[in-house]
């Protein structure tokens, strides 16, 4: 099993076709599936199956990905450190992170860190928070921020700040107009949050366990996948939310959201963390945007 083998067949298990596959990778697509056909025979199992309307990954195919996935990673990271003992001030860094922490004091720090370091590039993506850390443990971004920390093996979690949550309403909402608001006057109310996605993507878990405490239990949660839906379905009198301030900082100022004065139990904060694959090589770039991320002197 050599690179070549490795590349086509995660470029072949993320694009779901052969031919995209060789296009990504410069190759003819019989070269690709040369390469898979080798893999094949050596493994004694076929990595992909037929079904209707392409391939997909067979159970060893599945079985296989997280290995190949960490395999091309590590040797990133070989290529990264060599590069570094030439370039110890210049380079790539990747960054991944949820789009709604592309905040004021996010750009802040993040120009910062480019007036100290003028020579590194700087690439960011934004995605949710479980696509963060698959970037991540892909070795497709060096280092990801996200919301709660990843308890998945291979990454390492370190929370850097937390977020003020606020519960918000539409302008036209009844209880904006309350000075003060009790517990049981938000019983009953529709409540508009992220989707879940997968286990790990606990943000509607953090929601009902934050309203359990305020002694709201099983609340009406309509899952949206996107804070801007969030923010308009709200501006639409269509339920209320629990969203981070600095997100809803422009609708508050414009008057098209109003924030609740509930009670002290969902006057609360989630903590933002910062994730790299443990193990994992980091440049002197990305060690020096984790002292800038965290405040610490450099």
């Amino acid at each position: 099993m050599d690179m070549d083998q490795i590349s086509a067949f995660v470029a072949i298990s993320r694009l779901k076709s052969f031919s995209r596959a060789a296009d990504a990778l410069h190759r003819s697509q019989p070269a690709i599936s040369r390469r898979i056909d080798l893999l094949n025979q050596e493994l004694g199992a076929p990595l992909f199956e037929r079904v209707k309307g392409g391939i997909a990954l067979s159970d060893a195919g599945t079985t296989l990905l997280p290995y190949a996935e960490a395999a091309l990673a590590a040797a990133s990271d070989g290529v990264a450190a060599v590069r570094a003992l030439q370039k110890a001030e210049t380079g790539h860094l990747s960054i991944a992170l949820v789009g709604t922490l592309a905040n004021e004091a996010f750009t802040a720090m993040l120009r910062r860190f480019r007036r100290r370091h003028p020579g590194v590039e700087i690439g960011l993506q934004t995605a949710t928070s479980q696509e963060v850390s698959d970037l991540v443990r892909r070795g497709e971004a060096t280092l990801g921020l996200r919301y709660l920390a990843d308890s998945g093996s291979g990454l390492v979690s370190q929370t850097v700040t937390r977020e003020n949550l606020v519960v918000v309403a539409s302008a036209a909402h009844p209880l904006a107009k309350r000075r003060t608001l009790r517990a049981n006057q938000l019983a009953g109310q529709k409540w508009v949050a992220f989707r879940t996605g997968t286990p790990r993507e606990s943000f509607i878990r953090f929601l009902n366990r934050t309203l359990a405490a305020a002694g709201l239990d099983e609340p009406e949660v309509v899952a949206i996948d996107s804070l801007t839906a969030q923010k308009r379905l709200v501006e639409a009198n269509f339920g209320i939310a629990l969203l981070a301030e600095s997100g809803v900082a422009d609708e508050l100022r414009r008057g098209t959201l109003r924030k609740l004065k509930v009670p002290a139990a969902l006057r609360t904060s989630i903590p933002v963390t910062v994730i790299h694959r443990r193990g994992a090589y980091l440049s002197p770039a990305a060690r020096a945007f984790l002292s800038v991320l965290s405040g610490r002197p450099q």
